[in-house]
């Protein structure tokens, strides 16, 4: 038996939740916050919305492969790290680039943040390949 309020917590929260986890990968290469505790708050929301309506609807509003979500995410860490290392930096050594864009004016570029993309897409992928595995 379904619980009503679980799903439509679970329905309200799910846009909020998300958009504070990229909110909280965006900011994490210049203070508290990054790929991994993104990634949990968003796998942890993704994972709600298939406890409380199970994996049809779960495969029907995301429809992605986690596990290649995770090996996409391992990729691109690990050639974060390589990358720098091609231009004989020490691994995982970061650059920064300033972007002038139209609405926000300047906007620092690190090559940290491709790497907490990675551990994002990483974290995400885990956890919802758990998630996906357990509830059959």
């Amino acid at each position: 038996m379904r619980s009503v309020i679980l799903d439509t917590v679970s329905k309200a929260i799910l846009p909020l939740v998300l958009l504070f986890a990229i909110y909280l990968l965006l900011r994490g290469h210049n203070a508290p916050g990054g790929g991994f505790i993104a990634g949990v708050m968003a796998g942890i929301i993704l994972a709600t919305q298939y406890i409380a309506f199970g994996d049809e609807y779960g495969q029907k509003i995301f429809g992605i492969n986690y596990r290649d979500l995770l090996a996409v995410g391992l990729l691109i860490a690990v050639s974060t790290g390589i990358g720098s290392m091609l231009f004989d930096y020490p691994f995982l050594t970061s650059e920064f680039w300033e972007l002038d864009l139209p609405f926000f004016h300047e906007v620092e570029i690190a090559s940290a943040g491709f790497f907490d993309i990675g551990v994002f897409l990483v974290v995400v992928g885990g956890i919802m390949t758990i998630v996906s595995t357990l509830r059959r």
